[in-house]
């Protein structure tokens, strides 16, 4: 990946993390889980912290609304893509959604340049956020071209990870995403403090996965794609911990 992003025009290239992410994040499962699995690890029990007695209800309740999202706009892809409707959403039952909240401290970590989420893909099927309280977030199109991302009040947005990747024979790719303190984000610092406001970049995301035990391959016309055979048949959590495993080899990455 880094020699990837070598080759991209200087005024494309991402930002460097020097050291971890100054970001919080607090993972929270929501949804069913499977009462037998291959991969118990992967769809463990929530863990509710103390002191929260209102927890488990709000982040249902967002939890389900973001993945009633998702599933909408998964039945819609798949229609566009001459798929059936439930093409992917009957793999996504039961799956190891995570619930993300995440957290930024711009009072210490407010100076432009600094990496809240280092250049990286999700290894997720898709990815959806709320609109954050301050901007930050790059994304690159497909031609390598890098975009600030503009979410209007009350739009979610939602990026492709890794499993439609895999579903689509890489037709859809994983989208590649950094956050980082922008001039734009320094600006609105500025007006965050006249206003007496918290200086906190929150934004809630939601990691919507592939069930652990289903299997990923290409789905329909994608399976007689000439790429089809980059994209063996696998277990969705068999990908997932090969995918963590790199991560604990080479280091922390951006998000998962």
């Amino acid at each position: 990946m880094q020699e990837k992003l070598k080759e991209l025009p200087k005024e494309f290239q991402p930002s460097i993390p020097k050291g971890a992410d100054r970001k919080w994040r607090y993972m929270w499962r929501v949804g069913p889980r499977p009462s037998e699995t291959r991969f118990q690890e992967l769809n463990a029990e929530p863990v509710v912290p103390e002191g929260f007695p209102e927890w488990k209800d709000t982040m249902d309740s967002w939890g389900y609304k973001m993945i009633s999202a998702i599933e909408a706009v998964a039945e819609m892809a798949a229609i566009g893509f001459g798929l059936p409707k439930d093409a992917f959403t009957s793999l996504m039952k039961q799956g190891p959604h995570l619930l993300a909240p995440t957290g930024s401290d711009l009072r210490r970590y407010g100076q432009e340049g600094t990496v809240f989420a280092g250049y990286h893909y999700d290894l997720n099927f898709l990815t959806i956020h709320g609109r954050s309280r301050f901007p930050g977030l790059n994304i690159w199109l497909r031609n390598g071209q890098k975009v600030e991302v503009k979410v209007p009040v009350g739009c979610l947005l939602i990026h492709a990870g890794k499993q439609i990747e895999w579903l689509t024979a890489g037709d859809c790719i994983a989208g590649m995403h950094e956050v980082v303190v922008t001039n734009r984000t320094v600006d609105a610092i500025k007006l965050a403090k006249e206003q007496h406001r918290l200086l906190w970049r929150v934004s809630s995301t939601l990691f919507a996965h592939i069930a652990s035990d289903a299997v990923l391959k290409p789905l329909g016309r994608f399976a007689e794609s000439s790429l089809a055979s980059k994209y063996p048949a696998i277990y969705a959590g068999e990908f997932v911990e090969q995918e963590l495993a790199v991560i604990n080899l080479k280091g922390n990455r951006g998000e998962l």
